[in-house]
């Protein structure tokens, strides 16, 4: 099959090779010309703008999206509805929040494009392993896609799948990550409690790899903390400083709304802003309240 894709990031730019490994005709559009001349040299055929990208593709065309949630998805959208037409097929392979999918594929209904929101996972690591692909739409669209996604999926028959409506792929996702925000959170504060333990000196790298066979907390998260581990198992040139995607954030607010209780991942993203405060006023608040009522010692600024 071809397909442009939208947007060679990382994950794009591998996207794009697996694909063109698989067989696949792809045409790669990115801002910047330097970045389309990098997927050429992986077979990518390069477009250097988007009205290029899409004419280079043969009717019904397919275009998959990977630009930044938000205002870049919603103008690329917004841009490709004026140069697409019946038939064709927009896939939307960010982390977009999936009230923005389901208002995408009702912007585009009337001129009829088709419209499927992919949660993609497997970040770098996807051009060797591939990646896992929760689809939104409709399913005989997605059906239509078959080839696409068994290239992209780590098996013709395994890691990918239809959700649901539109929406339903991206929804997916953005629990997964949520459920990531914890299962990190965990190995974070697990490996923590061991490092403190001085009187042990346990060797964290060594203790990974032991829990990589046959142990109950053995997985891919496991393997990277290893991989971490082995390069610098006292993480020193890393800065305690943890972003988040948004997707966390998402999933935490649908608990709320749905009356679902997830403490675990609520917390996990609480910890994430924790990392972010330099100032910690919250913290140097408690350590006031202790002197006020115990008279208890209070470190100064150095």
């Amino acid at each position: 099959m071809e397909l442009a894709i939208i947007g060679l990031g990382k994950m794009g730019m591998n996207m794009a090779t697996r694909l063109v490994r698989g067989g696949h005709r792809v045409v790669g559009y990115a801002r910047t010309a330097a970045t389309v001349d990098e997927a050429v040299s992986h077979g990518v055929e390069g477009a250097y703008s988007l009205e290029e990208a899409v004419g280079k593709l043969h009717a019904p065309r397919i275009v998959w999206v990977m630009v930044p949630a938000g205002k870049a998805t919603d103008d690329t959208i917004d841009q490709l509805s004026n140069l697409l037409g019946k038939g064709d097929i927009v896939i939307d392979g960010g982390n977009s929040n999936y009230k923005d999918s389901a208002r995408h594929a009702a912007e585009l209904e009337p001129k009829g494009i088709e419209f499927l929101d992919c949660g993609t996972s497997g970040g770098i690591w996807g051009l060797s392993e591939g990646y896992s692909l929760m689809i939104g739409g409709k399913p005989e669209v997605a059906e239509k896609l078959r080839p696409i996604f068994e290239t992209l999926a780590p098996a013709p028959d395994k890691g990918w799948g239809w959700m649901g409506p539109h929406g339903a792929g991206h929804f997916v996702k953005m629990v997964h990550n949520g459920i990531e925000y914890g299962m990190m959170q965990a190995f974070a504060e697990g490996f923590s409690i061991m490092k403190a333990k001085k009187e042990f000196n346990l060797d964290l790298a060594k203790i990974s790899h032991v829990w990589q066979h046959g142990s109950v907390v053995r997985s891919w998260l496991l393997d990277l903390a290893a991989n971490a581990l082995d390069e610098d198992a006292q993480l020193k040139d890393i800065k305690p400083w943890v972003a988040d995607s948004g997707e966390g954030r998402w999933t935490v607010f649908e608990s709320i709304d749905l009356d679902v209780p997830a403490p675990v991942i609520t917390l996990a993203l609480q910890m994430r802003f924790v990392s972010r405060d330099e100032e910690n006023y919250a913290a140097r608040m408690l350590a006031a309240l202790r002197n006020q009522f115990g008279g208890h010692a209070i470190k100064k600024v150095e």
